[in-house]
């Protein structure tokens, strides 16, 4: 049996004395904070058994806040590494005691997203929520900004003009982008497609919009096809791939612009599986969001590019906002914070 961690130990991990460390624990005399912080860091560590004590100990004095992040599809691994970026941004805060409240809503239904801001809106000082563009989710946005509950949207922006602020990614950059590498990976001109969400997703529309101005301007020899709907599910994304496939062989490329990559992957390797194309002879496809299942698809050459938020810089800029808008109140002009896109191909893996 491993031997139980010892007041000595700490303090040696912590380079400090066992007086210190006694003073930490028993908050006998003031310690400063870098210290205190330093021998709380070091019981983490070692994991000695009173490891949160001394946690409460140093953030006793500090205030307490509440953060709701309200977020899609909880079984999607991107939606999962975002949530627990979200709570390591919260719980990296030292000037406050935070607490980050991460709710998941299943499907894009504005009355389930309504509901759900207002039940996070009871139990948490400011919000942030990825959403649809509704009027419903706007208005419920100004009511909770009326009882002092700021709102942020995230990834794609709704409630303009009502919401704090909008932290993601330049979505029609992310459009244009996508357009670029199609039109500079296609095996030849022809027929590209693209899936958005629903026509309610701002940021889906936002891309579309780039996608279609870049062939508009720089490579009009390639025809856009009818915009595709795929409710961000991986059955419809699926089944639309291969009806897609079946209709023009010869397709050039296509952008999944939202949810519902794994769909369109699993069409792409069972079209591989068939001999309708060879491994890194198909369609140039691009995706959004480095998962398990795009990261496998660009190592077997199924997609072409992976377009990527990145979530831990995301994460730290949200809650820096959303700590400044409690202290302070709402912004005179709320905008918008745009981050660099993170763009992948199968050898920058």
């Amino acid at each position: 049996m491993a031997r139980r961690p010892t007041i000595a130990d700490l303090a040696e991990r912590a380079g400090v004395s066992v007086a210190t460390v006694d003073r930490v624990l028993n908050d006998r005399l003031r310690v400063r904070e870098e210290t205190a912080r330093r021998v709380y860091e070091a019981a983490a560590a070692i994991g000695y058994h009173a490891a949160a004590l001394i946690h409460q100990r140093i953030t006793a004095d500090l205030p307490r806040m509440d953060f709701g992040f309200l977020l899609h599809k909880e079984g999607q691994p991107f939606y999962q590494a975002f949530a627990r970026a979200l709570e390591a941004a919260v719980a990296a805060r030292h000037d406050i005691r935070g607490r980050a409240h991460v709710a998941f809503v299943r499907n894009q239904a504005p009355g389930e997203m309504t509901e759900a801001l207002r039940s996070l809106g009871a139990r948490t000082q400011v919000l942030a929520a990825t959403s649809l563009d509704h009027h419903a989710v706007t208005r419920t946005v100004e009511a909770l900004k009326g009882e002092g509950k700021l709102v942020f949207s995230l990834l794609s922006d709704f409630a303009q003009g009502v919401r704090e602020s909008y932290i993601g990614l330049n979505n029609k950059k992310v459009g244009r982008t996508a357009a670029w590498m199609i039109a500079r990976t296609a095996r030849r001109p022809g027929k590209v497609a693209i899936f958005v969400g629903s026509h309610r997703w701002h940021g889906h529309e936002l891309r579309e919009t780039g996608f279609r101005s870049f062939f508009r301007e720089h490579a009009p020899q390639f025809e856009i096809l009818e915009t595709l709907v795929n409710l961000e599910t991986r059955q419809v994304t699926y089944e639309a791939t291969l009806n897609l496939l079946d209709r023009y062989p010869d397709i050039a490329g296509f952008y999944v612009a939202g949810g519902g990559m794994e769909g369109a992957i699993g069409a792409l390797r069972e079209a591989l599986e068939e001999g309708r194309f060879q491994t890194g002879n198909g369609p140039s496809v691009i995706v959004n969001e480095l998962t398990p299942d795009s990261t496998a698809a660009l190592q077997d050459q199924v997609v072409t590019a992976v377009i990527a938020t990145p979530l831990h810089e995301l994460a730290q800029a949200l809650v820096e906002l959303m700590v400044g808008a409690v202290r302070t109140g709402p912004a005179e002009m709320p905008g918008q914070l745009f981050l660099p896109l993170g763009l992948h191909v199968p050898e920058s893996l």
